[in-house]
């Protein structure tokens, strides 16, 4: 069985040694260091060579965006997830151009970070569900629930409005202009205008692609 080295990065031991404990329990997780800032971070990845690097963004000395630029920049082969308490749409979206290959907030439970750490070291990319509507701008009490998915698409979700957003749901629900119109109070055209503007946004050309895309990011079943 092939072990995956770990680096945990953050300015609180506590949380340091909780994340450890439950790494502890994964037979193929080995942690190979920790670090409470980004230029000890740095510096243990430079020795240590590790798999993935767990890491908050507050921390004193260096960041951790100024660290993961410079962990893409001098290790693109370096898996990165960002663990922390911020869900601010321009931090969210800026992690992501670094090219960070999750993001997960700190109220996740340990089931959640185990599923993104196993994700991510497949090759996969992980974002918290929350972290995805933070990027869609609504407020998780919302109805149109998203999925989590890849930075290419939460970028793109990132660009609707929560009214296209609302028009792609009834689109891929396979309602009629003129039942999405009524639904959301809103004309015929209008509901047209939302369309190519969703179309134009997210690239494609047919109206089965926004319901491939829709599906694919969990706005409907």
């Amino acid at each position: 069985m092939e072990k995956y080295s770990i680096i945990l990065v953050d300015d609180h031991q506590i949380v340091l040694d909780g994340i450890a404990s439950v790494l502890e329990g994964v037979e193929n997780y080995e942690l190979v260091g920790m670090a409470n800032n980004g230029r000890d971070a740095i510096q243990t990845a430079r020795v240590t060579m590790p798999h993935l690097v767990l890491m908050d963004i507050d921390m004193p000395i260096m960041n951790g965006i100024t660290a993961a630029t410079q962990l893409k920049r001098d290790f693109p082969e370096i898996k990165i997830i960002i663990l922390s308490l911020h869900n601010e749409k321009a931090i969210i979206q800026n992690l992501i151009q670094i090219g960070v290959d999750g993001y997960l907030l700190k109220n996740s439970d340990k089931d959640e970070m185990l599923k993104a750490i196993d994700t991510v070291l497949q090759g996969g990319r992980y974002f918290s569900t929350d972290v995805t509507l933070s990027l869609s701008g609504m407020a998780p009490s919302q109805s149109v629930q998203l999925k989590n998915t890849d930075p290419g698409n939460a970028e793109k979700l990132s660009s609707l409005t929560e009214r296209e957003l609302e028009v792609l749901k009834g689109i891929a629900e396979g309602l009629t202009n003129k039942e999405i119109g009524q639904q959301l109070f809103i004309s015929q055209r209008t509901v047209d205008t939302h369309r190519q503007n969703i179309m134009k946004k997210l690239d494609v050309k047919k109206v089965v692609g926004l319901i491939k895309f829709a599906i694919k990011n969990g706005l409907v079943e």
